[in-house]
């Protein structure tokens, strides 16, 4: 592949690894406080990046967590909406994320990418860059992975491995009647930001010719929100730690999350409509569209914000933790018995079903949600 500038497989990998290893130690000498180990340094971590496999060791009182995520090229990012080190942050990001939603810390990191013909080396060079930001964000480690060619679209499938104390994990399947529903930050940012950078994600016939005017710094806000997401890091062992019964990440948007709490406990989520955290950006462009904003949250996903339940007394210790840490938490509803349904009470009062519309890959393209594209 010429546009590689003539690299093989082995002299690629190495390139890369010195990207990342670079650009990692430009953030940690910009923190300016010390805190962030060198790759070599990271605990946990007896063999790095250049042998045939990782090393690592974990404490007896911590279980792992494992997760991974792909992302292809035309399905989970287009070039219009995303740049290449955006499509690195943000694979890792939703794997830190998984990690977060059971409460725990997530600690490495393999990637795996398939590089078609098309795709340059400055390319996968912003990519391993964008890996190197959202290590230094979350305190994790690239510590392996691959590189193979494709005739395909560019895939990129990241690892992550974390810890959780001993039998502490919070699962989707502890809800119970009684608990406070939650979430943490807004919700919603992330698909009005696609919404904005690919003009026909969800509009109708009737307002597609009619781009309504964004504000710079909203507009700004809404695209970092879709590029580059903020795992919820500190959220998650904190509400571990608080008590609280049940956890998922926001990937597939709040309807889908909340969905799979409800059937997972066997409970009902009743859910307030007006009570669900939009930023003024979602509320502003929303209006300007003439959308309905909750749409963007029910069904935009990739917020990485954490939904969840807790006792009400387990939840007013949360919520002094959050506030302690400037981290936004928000009740939006209760856990009732029930089959597995959610509902959402509107602000007119009526109490409607609230379906998991998310994005599913193995569903009909009209089944789909409105906002991907």
């Amino acid at each position: 592949m010429a546009q590689l500038g003539g690299l093989e497989e082995f002299g690629l990998i190495a390139h890369l690894t010195d990207c990342y290893r670079s650009r990692l130690k430009t953030r940690t000498e910009s923190s300016g406080d010390g805190s962030q180990p060198t790759a070599g340094e990271v605990p946990g971590v007896r063999v790095d990046i250049g042998d045939d496999a990782a090393v690592l060791t974990v404490n007896a009182d911590e279980d792992l967590v494992l997760t991974t995520d792909t992302m292809v090229e035309g399905v989970h990012f287009l070039p219009e909406t995303m740049d290449w080190s955006d499509v690195g942050y943000k694979a890792v990001a939703a794997s830190v994320s998984d990690v977060a939603a059971m409460g725990g810390r997530a600690r490495h990191v393999v990637l795996a990418i398939a590089i078609p013909e098309h795709v340059e080396l400055a390319s996968l060079e912003a990519l391993y860059e964008g890996v190197a930001d959202v290590c230094a964000d979350t305190g994790c480690r690239l510590v392996g992975g691959d590189v193979v060619g494709t005739s395909g679209p560019f895939v990129v499938t990241s690892t992550v491995q974390g810890v959780v104390p001993v039998g502490k994990a919070v699962r989707r399947s502890g809800a119970r009647p009684g608990d406070i529903v939650f979430v943490t930050g807004t919700v919603g940012d992330s698909g009005a930001g696609l919404a904005l950078q690919h003009p026909t994600v969800s509009q109708t016939a009737a307002n597609r010719t009619m781009p309504p005017y964004v504000p710079a710094d909203e507009a700004y806000t809404l695209r970092q929100r879709h590029r580059r997401p903020r795992p919820q890091v500190e959220a998650g062992p904190i509400l571990l730690e608080g008590g609280a019964t049940s956890l998922d990440d926001i990937s597939d948007g709040l309807a889908s999350e909340l969905n799979e709490i409800a059937k997972s406990s066997g409970v009902r989520l009743r859910v307030e409509a007006a009570r669900v955290p939009l930023s003024p950006a979602v509320q502003n462009f929303a209006r300007g569209r003439r959308e309905d904003p909750l749409a963007y949250a029910w069904y935009g996903g990739e917020d990485y914000q954490l939904v969840g339940t807790a006792p009400p007394f387990a939840f007013a210790r949360i919520l002094a933790r959050f506030d302690g840490l400037g981290v936004r938490i928000t009740q939006i509803g209760r856990v009732e018995p029930g089959d597995g349904e959610v509902v959402a009470v509107l602000p007119s009062g009526i109490i409607d079903l609230l379906e998991p519309r998310g994005y599913n890959h193995f569903k009909e393209s009209r089944e789909n949600g409105p906002l991907q594209p």
